[in-house]
C-alpha cells in the first residue's frame, strides 16, 4: 500500500511541478498562434513527454551511480532554460512585429477609393503549401524539445526526493509517476486553456495583440529573471 501511495503523490507533485511559471510560460509562449484544440493539448503532452524523458535518463543515471546534480550544474541547466525562455519570448514578439498591418489606398476602376490593410506575413504563409502548412501548425517536435531542456533542469530537485525512496525501484517508480503527473497536468492545462486562448484568436486585432505581446513579454520577463539568478552561482 505504501508504494501506492508513493506513486500517487509522485504524480500529485509532477501535475503541481508542471505548473511552474517558467514551464506555463514556455507552453504559451509555443501557444500564440492559430492553433486547434487538438494542437494545444498535443504540445501540451508532448512537453510533458519530453520533460519525463530527461527526468527518467538522468535521474535513473545518478540513481544508479549514487550520484547528485551538483549547485554549479543546477544553475548552469538553469541558465539553458532562461535563455531558451528569452528567445520563445522574442520570437512571439517579432511574429507580431512581423504581422503589424500596413495601410494602403486602393482605387477600384469606378474611382471609389478606399484603405486596404494587410500584413506580410500572411502573404507568405499562403504563399506556402497549405497541407505542410497544416501539419507545421502543430509544433510538437518544438514542444517535446522545450520539455526535454525543462526536465533537465529539473532533475537535481527530483532527485532529492527521488534518492529518498527505500529501493532502487521505488525510486524509479517516483521518477516515472512525477513525470506521468507532468504529462497529465501539462495537458489538461493546455485543454483548458485552449477555450480562451481560441476566444482570444477571433478577438479584435488590438485586444488579440495586446494579449500575445502579454505573453511573449512575460516569457523575456520571466527567462531574464532565470538568467539573473543562476549567473553567478554558474559561473562560480
Amino acid at each position: 500500500m505504501e508504494y501506492y501511495t508513493l506513486l500517487s503523490f509522485g504524480c500529485l507533485v509532477g501535475m503541481q511541478h508542471a505548473l511552474e511559471a517558467d514551464h506555463l510560460a514556455a507552453v504559451a509562449a509555443m501557444s500564440t498562434g492559430h492553433a486547434s484544440r487538438r494542437a494545444l493539448v498535443l504540445r501540451g503532452g508532448f512537453w510533458g513527454l519530453g520533460h519525463t524523458a530527461t527526468l527518467l535518463t538522468i535521474c535513473g543515471i545518478l540513481l544508479i551511480f549514487g550520484e547528485t546534480v551538483s549547485p554549479r550544474t543546477e544553475a548552469m541547466l538553469e541558465l539553458v532554460v532562461g535563455g531558451m525562455l528569452v528567445l520563445l519570448g522574442a520570437r512571439v514578439l517579432r511574429s507580431l512585429w512581423l504581422k503589424r498591418p500596413h495601410f494602403h489606398v486602393h482605387e477600384h476602376d469606378s474611382g471609389v477609393r478606399h484603405l486596404h490593410a494587410h500584413t506580410h506575413l500572411d502573404d507568405k504563409a499562403y504563399s506556402q503549401n497549405p497541407h505542410h502548412h497544416e501539419h507545421s501548425e502543430l509544433g510538437l517536435m518544438r514542444a517535446l524539445a522545450v520539455g526535454m531542456v525543462h526536465g533537465a533542469a529539473g532533475s537535481a530537485g527530483l532527485l532529492v526526493l527521488a534518492a529518498a525512496a527505500d529501493s532502487m525501484l521505488n525510486a524509479v517508480g517516483y521518477v516515472l509517476a512525477f513525470g506521468l503527473g507532468s504529462i497529465l497536468g501539462m495537458a489538461a492545462l493546455s485543454f483548458v486553456a485552449s477555450f480562451p486562448l481560441q476566444r482570444l484568436q477571433r478577438s479584435a486585432f488590438w485586444f488579440n495583440t495586446a494579449a500575445i505581446a502579454s505573453i511573449g513579454g512575460a516569457a523575456v520577463l520571466i527567462g531574464g529573471r532565470l538568467l539573473s539568478e543562476s549567473w553567478a552561482i554558474a559561473l562560480s
